[in-house]
Parts: C-alpha cells; sequence; structure tokens
C-alpha cells in the first residue's frame, strides 16, 4: 500500500503515529486493556471473536471477528485516541460492543450469507519483457518543449498478501530510489537526460500484485533509450555494489521515529494501508506488526549479506514481466480526444430513436427539478450547535530569552519520545528584488550541503538523525488591519531525544556555512522545483487562480503571489532555461544575509516535561553560534511595525514569560484595486477564483463571513456549479488573512461560473437560507476550528500568528452568535457589487468572451 517513490507517500509517511519499535512496556490505556479482555471464540452480539493481538509498536490492540449468520469479516483497533473512526473497520478508544449491537441490530441481522466470488485473479505471466508508446497533450508550461516525453519501466512484483515480502520490498524500493545516495537517484536524477522522476515511482501495493516502476520525466525522444540502458546499468551496479548499510540505517530509523510521530488521522490512515492486503484475503493484523517485520528484516540481513541483492536479482533482473511505456506530447491531442468524443456522442445520438430521445429529455429536466428542490435531511443522524462545547482547553506555554534575547517558546506535550524545533525568521530587511528567489533559498539550502559535510553527506545525516529538516518561505497576516503583514521563513525539524544535539548541530552548520557552491547539484534541484510547480498546476488550478485573484487586494497578497503564484511558476521556467545558472546562484548568499541571523528570530519548542531541560540546552547553544545581522535595512516604501504577541503581562493566563515582538510590514503607498487576469493555458476545463476584501480575524464581522463561507458553499455554489454546471468541484473560503474567495475546479465553464459567484451573493443578500442551514454551516466550521491538533502542533498559532487562546475563544463565542441577520448584513456589507475591492483571475483555454472584454489582461 505504501509508495516509495519521491513523490509518492510511502509507509514511512502513511505510519505516523506509534509507539516506538520492539515490544516496550505499554503505557496505561483504558481501550487497549478493554479490548485484551476480550478472548477467542468469545461472542459479542452477533459476532465471533477470532482473535486478539497486542501491536505495542503502534501502541494498539487488535480484535478480529466475525459475523455468525453472513460471514462478513470485521476488524477494530483499539487505541487511546478520541479521534474515532467506523469503514466494519472500527478505531479508537470507543466501547466496541455498541457498536456491533447496532450493526447487528440494524444491518447484518437483514441478511443471509452467500459466497461472493469477489477474488481477483493473479495476473498472467510474461515470457518475455513488452513496450507500448502513448500520447499527451503538450506541457505549456515546461522549460524546454522539445523535452516533454515520460518514459517508465514497470516490474511485477509477488501477491501483496505475503507481508513481509512486501515490507522488504518496500524498503528495497526506497533504498533504490530515495533521496541523493540512492542509486537510481544518481544515475537517473543527475545524469541531466530529464527534470525529475516519472509519476508513480517506487512500489506500488495498491492491487493484489504489487509493481515497481522507475522512470523519468521531461526527456527528449532521442534520449529513451539512454534511459532505459542507465536504468538496466543501475539494476547491475546493484546487483555488484549493494547499499551501504547507513543507507540502511537511516531507512529503519525513519521507520522507528515516524511510527513515534503522532498524527491526527492515524486512524484513517491505517485504513488506506491495510485495505488493499485484506481485501485480498490477507491478514491486515499480520501487516501492522511492523516490529517483528522489522527484527525479521534484520535477521535476514545478518544470516545473507547478499539478501537484498538477491531480490534484485529475482524481481528486477531476471523478471521478464516488465513493461516499459513512453509517452510523448502531441500537439493536436485535445483536438483528437474532442473528435473522438464528439463522434461517440453522434453515434450514441443517432442510434437513439425518437422515444429515446424523448425519455432522455424529459428524465434531464426531472433531473433539474430534483436539483432545485430543497433536500429532506431530517432522516440523517446529525450533530446540535448546542452539542460543541462553548469553551477551548488551554494550552500551557512558557517563553524564555535564548542567549539573553531571542524568544523560545516552549510547549510541554505528550510526543512520545520526540522533540519538535520550529524556528522562524524575519524577512523584512530582504531587498525586493531578492523576494521572488526565497522559495528556491528554502527549496536546496537543506539540500547542498553545509559545515564540512556535502550534499549526499549532508542528505545521510539528516536521515540518520531527524525525521526531516525543512525551510519554508511564511507571509504572515496581521490579525487586526488587511494592510500589515509579517514575512520570514520557518525552519522546522523533528528528532527521537536521543538525536537532539545532532539534529540542532546541523542546524548550526546550516546557519553558520550553508554551501552554495555545487553548481551542477543546484541546476539539478532548480529543474526539479520547476517540474514539481509545472506538474502542480493542472492539479491545483484553482489554488493558483485563487491566489492570483488576491494579489492587488492587500500587500501581502502581492507577496504570496510572488512566493507561491503563477509568477513563481514562470520565474522557475524562465531558470531551467537559463544557460548559466550562477547568476542565480549568486544571490542566495545574498538572501542568508537576512534570514540566517539571530536579530529576527524566534523559536519553539515540543517535547515531553523531561526532554525539555536538554532541549533548553541544545536551543541555547544553537542561539549562541547563530551569527549577527550583516544586512542594513533600507526602507523605501515599507515600514516595519513592532507588535508584541500576546503573553502573561498582556492577560493571557496560559502564556508564561517575556513578550515576543514580531516585526510586521506595512506599505503606506498601497492602495488595493480591481484586477482581471487570463492565464492561457492548453486544459480542457477552467479554473476559476474570485477575491474579495473583507474583515481581518479580530473584526465581529469576519466570524460571520466564515460561516457566510460554509453557506454558501453547501446551499447554493456546490447545486449550481458542480451538480448543474458539471465542474469538479466550487466554492467559498474565508482566509485568515480577510480574503473572502470564490473557486471553481477543473469546470467546463468560465464567465458562467463568475456569474455563479455573483447570484450567490445575492442569494445571501436575500436570506433565502433557514435556521437549520445556518446550524449546518456552522457545524461545517466548528468541524475545522476543532479539528484535532496533534501534540507537535500545539502552541503553533501562538508562535506564528500571534493568537492566544484568549483570542481565540473571543472568536468562537463570535461563530456562535453569528445570525440569520448578521449573514445578510456582511454580505451586503462585503459581497455586493462596488463595496468591496474583488480581483479576478482564470486558469484555462482561449476564451472568446474575455478576449472580447479590455477589462481582463491575458497571459
Amino acid at each position: 500500500m505504501w509508495r516509495g517513490g519521491v513523490r509518492t507517500r510511502s509507509l514511512l509517511e502513511r505510519l505516523r503515529g506509534g509507539a516506538s519499535l520492539g515490544a516496550r512496556r505499554r503505557r496505561g490505556t483504558a481501550a487497549c486493556e478493554r479490548a485484551l479482555q476480550h478472548e477467542v471464540g468469545e461472542r459479542i452480539h452477533g459476532f465471533t471473536v477470532s482473535q486478539v493481538t497486542d501491536i505495542p509498536e503502534l501502541s494498539l490492540t487488535a480484535v478480529k471477528l466475525s459475523h455468525d449468520s453472513t460471514g462478513a469479516k470485521y476488524l477494530h483497533l483499539a487505541r487511546e485516541d478520541t479521534n474515532n473512526l467506523f469503514r466494519f473497520f472500527t478505531y479508537g478508544s470507543f466501547p466496541l460492543e455498541q457498536h456491533l449491537r447496532q450493526i447487528h441490530e440494524e444491518a447484518l441481522s437483514k441478511f443471509e450469507k452467500i459466497k461472493p466470488n469477489t477474488a481477483v485473479p493473479t495476473q498472467k505471466p510474461w515470457d518475455k519483457p513488452r513496450e507500448f508508446q502513448i500520447t499527451c497533450g503538450p506541457d505549456a508550461l515546461a522549460a524546454d518543449s522539445s523535452k516533454q516525453t515520460t518514459v517508465g519501466v514497470g516490474f511485477l512484483l509477488p501477491d501483496i498478501t505475503d507481508t513481509f515480502e512486501a515490507f522488504t520490498l518496500n524498503l528495497l524500493s526506497s533504498l533504490l530510489i530515495s533521496g541523493p545516495n540512492s542509486p537510481f537517484y544518481k544515475a537517473l536524477i543527475e545524469s541531466g537526460l530529464g527534470t525529475d522522476f516519472s509519476p508513480d515511482v517506487g512500489y506500488n501495493g495498491s492491487t493484489r500484485e504489487a509493481y515497481f516502476s522507475v522512470g523519468l520525466q521531461g526527456v527528449a525522444e532521442q534520449d529513451v533509450q539512454a534511459v532505459r540502458d542507465i536504468i538496466d546499468g543501475t539494476i547491475e551496479e546493484v546487483l555488484q555494489k549493494g547499499f551501504e548499510d547507513d543507507q540502511i540505517e537511516a531507512l529503519l530509523h525513519k521507520i522507528e521515529i515516524q511510527m513515534k510521530h503522532q498524527s491526527v488521522s492515524f486512524g484513517l490512515t491505517l485504513t488506506s494501508y491495510i485495505a488493499p492486503c485484506w481485501n485480498h484475503d490477507g491478514d491486515p493484523v499480520d501487516l501492522l506488526k511492523l516490529g517483528s517485520q522489522v527484527a525479521r528484516f534484520r535477521q535476514c540481513l545478518r544470516e545473507n549479506p547478499g539478501f537484498l541483492q538477491e531480490k534484485v536479482k529475482q524481481y528486477f533482473k531476471n523478471n521478464p514481466h516488465k513493461l516499459t511505456l513512453s509517452m510523448k506530447p502531441d500537439d493536436k491531442y485535445f483536438e483528437k480526444q474532442t473528435q473522438k468524443e464528439t463522434e461517440k456522442l453522434k453515434q450514441k445520438i443517432d442510434s437513439l430513436s425518437p422515444k429515446d430521445k424523448k425519455q432522455i429529455y424529459e428524465k434531464g429536466l426531472e433531473l433539474q427539478t430534483q436539483q432545485s428542490k430543497a433536500q429532506d435531511t431530517s432522516c440523517l443522524p446529525a450533530l446540535k450547535v448546542s452539542d460543541i462545547e462553548p469553551t477551548i482547553p488551554l494550552t500551557h506555554l512558557e517563553v524564555a530569552l535564548a542567549a539573553g534575547e531571542t524568544p523560545v517558546q516552549y510547549c510541554a506535550q505528550p510526543t512520545n519520545g520526540v522533540v519538535y524545533f520550529r524556528a522562524f525568521c524575519s524577512l523584512h530587511t530582504l531587498p525586493e528584488e531578492l523576494r521572488p528567489y526565497v522559495p528556491l533559498f528554502c527549496s536546496v539550502l537543506t539540500k547542498l550541503g553545509c559545515g564540512l559535510l556535502d550534499y549526499r553527506q549532508q542528505a545521510q545525516q539528516i536521515e540518520l538523525k531527524t525525521g526531516g529538516m525543512a525551510a519554508s518561505p511564511h507571509v504572515i497576516p496581521d490579525g487586526t488591519h488587511l494592510d500589515v503583514y509579517e514575512q520570514g521563513v520557518l525552519f522546522s525539524s523533528f528528532c527521537l531525544d536521543r538525536n537532539l544535539p545532532d539534529m540542532m548541530h546541523l542546524w548550526s552548520e546550516i546557519f553558520h556555512s550553508p554551501c552554495f557552491e555545487e553548481e551542477e547539484y543546484f541546476r539539478v534541484l532548480v529543474t526539479m522545483c520547476a517540474q514539481e510547480l509545472s506538474n502542480g498546476v493542472p492539479d491545483s488550478g484553482h489554488l493558483y487562480a485563487m491566489v492570483r485573484a488576491g494579489r492587488t487586494l492587500t500587500p501581502a497578497g502581492d507577496l504570496q503571489e510572488t512566493f507561491s503564484g503563477m509568477d513563481q511558476v514562470k520565474l522557475m521556467k524562465r531558470m531551467v532555461g537559463m544557460s548559466d545558472v550562477r547568476q542565480v546562484l549568486r544571490k542566495l548568499p545574498h538572501i542568508t544575509k537576512h534570514v540566517l541571523n539571530r536579530d529576527n528570530m524566534r523559536c519553539s519548542v515540543n517535547a515531553t516535561p523531561q526532554q525539555m531541560s536538554l532541549a533548553e540546552k541544545e536551543v541555547e547553544k544553537f542561539v549562541r553560534n547563530v551569527g549577527r545581522s550583516k544586512a542594513e535595512w533600507k526602507p523605501g516604501h515599507l515600514s516595519v511595525v513592532e507588535k508584541p504577541a500576546p503573553s502573561g503581562s498582556s492577560g493571557s493566563t496560559h502564556i508564561s514569560g517575556p513578550r515576543v515582538l514580531r516585526k510586521l510590514i506595512t506599505d503606506p503607498t498601497f492602495k488595493p484595486h480591481q484586477m482581471k487576469t487570463h492565464f492561457l493555458l492548453p486544459f480542457p476545463v477552467n479554473h476559476v477564483g474570485e477575491c474579495v476584501r473583507t474583515a481581518p480575524y479580530t473584526d465581529p464581522d469576519h466570524a460571520s463571513l466564515k460561516v457566510l463561507a460554509r453557506l454558501m458553499t453547501a446551499k447554493f455554489l456546490h447545486t449550481e456549479i458542480r451538480e448543474k454546471g458539471g465542474a469538479y468541484g466550487a466554492g467559498a473560503r474565508l482566509g485568515r488573512d480577510g480574503m473572502f474567495t470564490f473557486y471553481s475546479y477543473r469546470d467546463p465553464h468560465s464567465t458562467e461560473t463568475l456569474q455563479s459567484f455573483a447570484k450567490a451573493v445575492d442569494w445571501a443578500k436575500a436570506g433565502r437560507f433557514t435556521q437549520q442551514d445556518i446550524d449546518e454551516a456552522k457545524l461545517s466550521v466548528f468541524a475545522s476550528v476543532d479539528a484535532p491538533v496533534p501534540p507537535s502542533d500545539r502552541g503553533l498559532e501562538h508562535f506564528l500568528y500571534g493568537v492566544s487562546d484568549e483570542l481565540k475563544q473571543v472568536h468562537r463565542e463570535r461563530l456562535f452568535a453569528v445570525s440569520h441577520d448578521s449573514l445578510v448584513a456582511v454580505s451586503d456589507k462585503y459581497l455586493s457589487v462596488g463595496r468591496g475591492t474583488r480581483g479576478l483571475a482564470l486558469l484555462g483555454p482561449e476564451n472568446a468572451k474575455i478576449a472580447k472584454d479590455p477589462s481582463w489582461i491575458v497571459r
């Protein structure tokens, strides 16, 4: 089920949230203790217990049952987690018996046992490799139009119900392709023949028989054979050399730390992890025994040092069930697809009798009538707003000064032996001309080497000692004023408590001695970044449209477009086309002077109380090793405003220690104005965004606007644009920055959708919604507001945004108080034409109406 590829989610990413490996003594949990009391053969409300298994590495107990009269299989995973889940698969801390009774009485007791023929036959093995070629549409965002071919080689692997073999091949896949020390990364990515790995690279266990694929995208057609030769040659090299011990240890360390890292969606993750194996009659409980799988894997390596090479030989070198698939662009691809669809539709219409056509027409009218009717949801179980907790629990934070001046927020949490470290460095001194290069700077900072470590050694140390080290640009809106914001870089990492000194030493080396000298590898990273952005536009076009629509409404919106909008996509495309990337590489040390210093830095640590003294010592050492700023502040047209975050001295009862000063940016010359932008892209559908400038987080109207967005989405926009208009998705949302955004995703319409946005405003202003509609919207909002927060992220809103629990409580009370009148009022006050400044953006094909409208900018 796990995919070990670079762009796919691996087992390590899926199984975040358990205890450490090995049969260690379990912390007392009522849920697990209750489950352990069940016995094999015990009958519970029409079910019989067939297995009870303790799985300490995931801090859970598995109970397998079967339904007596139907034979249906059932699995319960008991774990001390209140974020319960219940897909004949239940997870969490609730009592099992009550759910079994309800399932038996309301569902299964009404059925009899059958013999479903659902077994999936095995694939007939091939006696020799095969090849296949397909075409696709051209990529308008590709840096080099002559390099748009993708080639991949796939190998059929064994049945996924052999859990240890599947586990071994998962690990082998990661060793082969993950990171700059892996053989295929070295041979393919660093060859310069392509831009990135091909899609779906790595191990895939979602079908009965798994497969492994590897290849490249962004390849010139004449280089396809060279890529195939490299793949074959790399397999031969692995057979000869095997893998270094540190590579294997780094991978096993990653499994350990990811299992200790606690996520809020662990039950859902387990469901998707075990589903394929269980669907094909594999043992889901055996699949979860990762501790024993790792122990057995280590034993195999001890007994046979060539264990992994033998697997490579068996499944890759000597496997005739091998497919080489290549895909190249065709300039007329979309025209041909449209022609095929038109011809197919004509054939179907021509085959219809007048009676058939009349029936279809009448059915269409009936569907339209049904879509316009209000649905009766009274039969569905539902929460009431009165069921929502009126108050939030307080998260206790302590702020201390490292090296006498750098604020560090400490949050003691049950982090399961993992330490989470973050540092935020302000960018307020950064010259405007360097802003566009900050995302690239963040992307490559932890990948080019540091101190005495080259980029391969650095990658190895990060994998051996941490769960990952990352830097990302942030634009943080002020909660009280739309035209004030904070800009900076967030550095984040986590590690096992025993590795905290090593992790902080790595950060010290990165801050003190980052390496920007690996020109060839820098070009590789630039190419990969550009390809990743390009690939994301078709799938996330609505997000790009939303960011672009807000560009001219606030200063923060303009910077957001620079960091993560279409401007950034096009900048990266230009970089890939440069013959000499040194002019870009030379900009990065200049950014370093403004970012990697302690003058404008604040830090945070989440760890258990027992780990705090070590954490404080290591953070103190790190801060003292970080240099002072060497950059001068040249204000230009921007102004800096110092704003203290809430603290004990300002009335926040859950925060102790000195106040944190945040350096915010404001632009006195900025004036919001409307802009309409159409990005011409060869898509068969559109992505539409419309942004309106409304109210900041602390404004009383913000709560009403937030509920209004959910109300519009569920009761108007989904019906009009998704159900009637045929878009994949549509809705409205209110950001923390006060931007009220309408959007549609993969939409066959464009200007018609913009008209639907306007109709949604008229609908809201007329108050055409009921109290039940309002309550449902509030419940939807509270589902987001009250979403579980993992121990690693508690206190993060105060650290980043300066939002205390008291401020969140005020906002909560305003959400409860939202009324029919307030919703109508904010609809008219902010969303009426001519009231709020708005921006529009569209990503999609040529549009005759927009082309004739001079108010649109076409790019």
